[in-house]
């Protein structure tokens, strides 16, 4: 089992709901990201989502794709990100790290591979975003026999039928793109996300966490509400891109801080 279930099980035991940031490995460059992990742990953060920069990132809008392309220019590889996983779990053994990323890198190393390496460095899930779940057999079966989750997307225009497709296949949980869009789009309609979770939960006993569009803590604490976790990633990033090597960790600290108290004082 990865750290993930347990993760969920103590939150909801207490009343609260996740805060799951993302981060670009790599970005602004290698030695700051560890650090930053560690920023958004002290912060407030429940789940670490750890972006592999890639360089066509398709469901990504400009801000991370800028992340992924400061990354991808000073050399970050899928084998680095899982180098700096096992750095970070030399010093924080408890908090889960999600891998989320695309096929291809994946693909160039082999599942085998990569899923070996992913569990020995201390992966606990991992979100591949071009690998749909009707064909992601394969994926789920070697993240599982190794103890790690894989987690899916889903949409606003998700079928009930790809829903039920996705929750037979995904461990951990689901990750709803709260927009038919890309990440960083400002237009999040908090009803209609409202009105969509409990249909995904008739499907699916997994925790149910919402992203995309979630810029402040006022937004995290309306979706906070009904969602089991709030991701947020481009706000983060641009706070990441308005700083300094340093003064990058403790911007991202008082951001996400900021989040944690929107999502703990979140009325359900």
């Amino acid at each position: 089992m990865s750290r993930i279930q347990p993760t969920f099980q103590r939150l909801s035991a207490q009343g609260r709901k996740a805060l799951i940031p993302f981060i670009t490995a790599g970005d602004p460059d290698a030695d700051l990201t560890v650090p930053l992990m560690h920023a958004l742990v002290e912060a407030g953060a429940d789940i670490i989502e750890l972006g592999v920069p890639f360089s066509d990132p398709m469901a990504d809008g400009p801000t991370i794709q800028r992340a992924s392309e400061r990354a991808l220019a000073r050399g970050m590889t899928l084998r680095k990100v899982l180098q700096l996983v096992t750095t970070f779990r030399t010093a924080d053994d408890k908090t889960p790290v999600v891998l989320m990323g695309y096929a291809n890198p994946i693909e160039a190393m082999g599942l085998t591979v990569f899923a070996d390496k992913a569990a020995q460095s201390g992966v606990d899930g991992v979100l591949v975003v071009d690998y749909p779940p009707e064909e992601a057999a394969a994926f789920g079966t070697a993240m599982k026999t190794r103890g790690m989750d894989p987690i899916f997307l889903l949409a606003p225009t998700s079928s009930d039928a790809r829903v039920a497709q996705a929750a037979e296949v995904a461990s951990g949980y689901v990750y709803y793109v709260s927009l038919a869009g890309v990440t960083g789009a400002g237009h999040l309609d908090t009803d209609a996300v409202a009105r969509r979770i409990p249909q995904i939960r008739e499907k699916t006993g997994l925790p149910v966490g919402v992203g995309f569009g979630i810029r402040d803590a006022a937004t995290a604490g309306r979706i906070a509400a009904f969602a089991d976790a709030v991701v947020v990633g481009s706000r983060i990033i641009e706070e990441i891109e308005k700083s300094t090597a340093a003064t990058a960790c403790a911007r991202v600290k008082a951001l996400v801080a900021d989040l944690r108290r929107g999502v703990d004082g979140a009325k359900p």
